[in-house]
């Protein structure tokens, strides 16, 4: 049996998990992730009861029941870098016995859904309007460090990415991973667009914007607007969603991303002023989770 040891699964003194402090009868099998901190206090506003309220740096997690679901929101912070720490403590919590550090017999599958914003790459793409990722490509690289990534990644999607973008190799190799079809029709109805959706791993050159210093290849969103796979386009830039879905299907959990697109960078359009429409999305995913 496996054992967990110290240096590996970092435990607090009160029993609860390194970065996040949850304990795990704190953790609900739903589970609601957002970027920004102060967006908990938002999703949180919206259930009948709340349970438990825990805040360690940038993770935020409230516990309670909206019309008799048990649901639990976090906020991650923004990045893939924190997606790892996330994922892999809540997986932690659901499927490693703290106190024995071994693996559970009974494995405990989480729904996890984020909820965020994002950047749209098409012109055809309105401000506003709510994206689900059917494919999320990664260019963060996470999902590298893990065995498997081939087993759950779309490896003639990435072959044929990095052809029509002329991928430079200096970059991690962008990887490619389905959100879980049952989450996605679930939460997704005629209200949600569908799309394939970057995780970039920055804001300003991996995502093509330059201030002071060009980028490496000024050309690349060019490239990618023109993509086509199949019945496939690159619809649009977050920064979560790529980590989460690969290591979601790497521990087989479910998981899928939508956000609310704030911004076209092709047409060079922005909305800051998006709460209402983030309220409308978050309601529309608590009532389908």
């Amino acid at each position: 049996m496996k054992q967990f040891p110290p240096s590996e699964l970092l435990i607090n003194s009160d029993g609860s998990i390194f970065h996040l402090h949850l304990k795990p009868e704190q953790l609900a099998d739903n589970v609601i992730l957002v970027g920004d901190p102060g967006r908990v206090d938002l999703v949180a506003g919206y259930f009948d009861t709340v349970e438990c309220s825990v805040s360690s740096r940038e993770f935020n997690t409230k516990t309670g029941t909206y019309k008799g679901k048990r649901i639990s929101v976090i906020s991650t912070g923004i990045g893939t870098d924190n997606i790892d720490i996330v994922m892999n403590e809540l997986d932690a919590l659901s499927n490693i016995d703290l106190e024995k550090r071994i693996e559970k017999d009974q494995f405990r599958q989480l729904n996890i859904v984020r909820v965020g914003t994002s950047g749209g790459m098409q012109p055809d793409i309105p401000l506003g309007s709510f994206l689900i990722s059917e494919k999320s490509i990664g260019f963060d690289g996470v999902l590298n460090f893990y065995a498997g990534r081939n087993d759950v990644s779309d490896l003639a999607f990435e072959a044929e990415l990095k052809k029509q973008l002329d991928w430079n190799l200096l970059l991690a190799s962008p990887y490619i991973v389905d959100a879980d079809k049952d989450l996605v029709e679930r939460i997704g109805r005629d209200d949600m667009l569908r799309g394939v959706t970057i995780s970039a791993n920055g804001f300003y050159g991996p995502q093509g914007r330059v201030l002071r210093i060009d980028l490496a290849d000024m050309h690349l969103n060019d490239k990618i607007e023109k993509f086509r796979y199949g019945k496939y386009k690159i619809t649009n830039y977050e920064m979560e969603g790529s980590a989460i879905a690969g290591l979601a299907k790497l521990m087989g959990h479910k998981a899928m991303t939508v956000c609310c697109i704030i911004a076209n960078r092709r047409v060079e359009a922005a909305n800051t002023d998006y709460k209402p429409y983030i309220e409308n999305l978050v309601q529309l995913v608590l009532n389908r989770i």
